[in-house]
């Protein structure tokens, strides 16, 4: 008896290390055949090899590559680009920055993202007056809401705005809510269950569900995104959530939000209903969604995406196209910093030709973990010349840059791995002197809230500070 119990567990185990090994030679093939960058082949060959069944469940979590994929056909999305495209080619020539012809054309050439010109630009860097906006806006709707959140918070907040959807639902008004499946872990589901209930349409982005988790996890949509009736719009990097009014135990939430009425709404509409046939297989093209505005302002503006599908990184090549332009100065608000090898070299090049390159960020953060990690890269960074500042008054969720007072961009793209290469993501960038300069302006005035790092002086922490952050910075593009 215990010499057949013997071979039995003699041919299982035979059997495991034949499948293992066969799933773990599989995986490091499909790796090599997606050509990525060969670091992060080797990592992730190194992984396979070294951490027995821990090494696979993180690449079906974490690992597989959706360069290769598409979320709509491009019939349908030439469908949708057909009224914002119109609209752009019947708009006269517009004063164009010539030194930003270039960043204009690539969006364009990568995103199908177009210029519009005669926006209005409204800046809200308080969580308190972008609510208050917002609310003057949801209450103002008389068509349509089209509302996108990564967390829309069962708390004070979140059923604020939740009861006034409800409100215009049932004045007849058509409500559309995508909020994040992870972002809305922690919200009940009789939170979401009112507004259905009321007729609003409401989808969550890739519920994460065993067996369907793996690689969803890691493709989060952490846009925030609203528009009302098509022509007034808001983007930016605050969600809805009591925090971002009443801040945090150590202070503030400092962060920056703007209001966007014009044409440049269109392009925010655009990126709304290619989420919902993402989330709803609906494809809405209907030109009552895209009316008829006219000049409300000044300022031209891009609505850029970016997404973990298709074969570019749009805002992070974007990015490191705008930084490399740059010809006096380049000022970053972030509240994380982990960026990847293009941005990083584009700071240090700009700052070492002479380039008033300055980034800021919390001196405390919401995660230790990737705050950590995100101290690791400012030695990288002050060795070439960059400025670093730490916001001490609170939490710094800002996620604003601004460069030589003709261009500013704000949106929910964090300076780091998740952001620039899985997350989707949403930015406006916008050209011209008076929003510029008023981003500016904010940014030197949250300078007075901070201080600044040295060099020498951050030389000098202790050794197991520098191990920690060092150690946790290996994990920088899974954080």
């Amino acid at each position: 008896m215990l010499e057949w119990f013997y071979l039995f567990r003699q041919i299982a185990s035979t059997a495991f290390d034949v499948v293992y090994f066969g799933l773990v030679l599989g995986t490091i093939v499909v790796i090599i055949l997606d050509n990525r960058n060969p670091v992060k082949t080797i990592a992730w060959i190194l992984v396979l090899l070294f951490l027995p069944v821990v090494g696979l469940v993180f690449y079906f979590f974490f690992g597989r590559d959706r360069r290769r994929e598409r979320v709509i056909e491009r019939k349908s999305y030439n469908r949708l680009l057909k009224k914002p495209m119109t609209e752009y080619l019947a708009q006269e020539s517009s004063d164009t920055p010539h030194e930003y012809m270039r960043l204009i054309k690539l969006f364009q050439q990568t995103n199908q993202s177009f210029p519009f010109d005669g926006n209005r630009v409204e800046v809200y860097t308080d969580g308190y007056s972008m609510l208050r906006a917002l609310m003057r806006e949801l209450r103002r709707a008389k068509r349509h809401i089209h509302l996108e959140y990564y967390i829309f918070e069962d708390d004070a907040v979140g059923r604020m705005v939740r009861d006034t959807l409800i409100e215009k639902a049932l004045q007849g008004v058509e409500v559309r809510v995508i909020y994040d499946d992870v972002g809305c872990w922690n919200v009940p589901n009789r939170f979401f269950e009112e507004m259905l209930g009321a007729g609003i349409e409401v989808r969550s982005f890739l519920k994460v569900r065993f067996p369907l988790f793996t690689s969803r996890v890691n493709y989060r949509n952490h846009r925030k995104i609203v528009v009302i009736d098509g022509v007034v719009g808001f983007v930016g990097g605050m969600n809805l959530a009591e925090r971002y009014v009443k801040g945090v135990g150590w202070g503030v939430w400092r962060d920056t939000h703007i209001l966007l009425e014009g044409k440049a709404v269109h392009a925010l509409q655009t990126a709304f209903l290619l989420d919902w046939y993402f989330v709803d297989r609906t494809l809405i093209t209907a030109s009552r969604y895209f009316p008829n505005t006219g000049a409300k302002g000044e300022a031209l503006a891009q609505i850029v995406t970016s997404e973990p599908v298709g074969p570019w990184r749009d805002i992070m090549q974007g990015l490191t196209m705008a930084i490399s332009g740059a010809q006096k100065y380049f000022y970053i608000q972030t509240p994380y910093f982990l960026p990847t090898e293009q941005v990083l070299a584009a700071m240090q090049t700009a700052a070492l030709a002479g380039v008033d390159v300055r980034l800021m960020m919390p001196e405390r953060s919401d995660s230790r973990l990737i705050h950590a990690a995100s101290r690791s890269y400012l030695a990288d960074v002050m060795q070439a010349g960059v400025k670093v500042y730490f916001y001490k008054k609170g939490f710094l969720h800002s996620k604003l840059m601004v460069s030589d007072d003709q261009l500013a961009t704000v949106g929910s793209t964090n300076l780091d791995f998740r952001s620039l290469e899985h997350n989707l993501e949403v930015n406006a960038f916008v050209y011209g002197t008076p929003t510029a300069v008023e981003m500016k302006e904010i940014f030197l005035r949250d300078q007075h809230d901070c201080t600044q790092v040295f060099l020498k002086k951050w030389m000098k922490r202790s050794w197991r500070q520098k191990v920690v952050e060092s150690a946790v910075r290996l994990l920088a593009p899974l954080l």
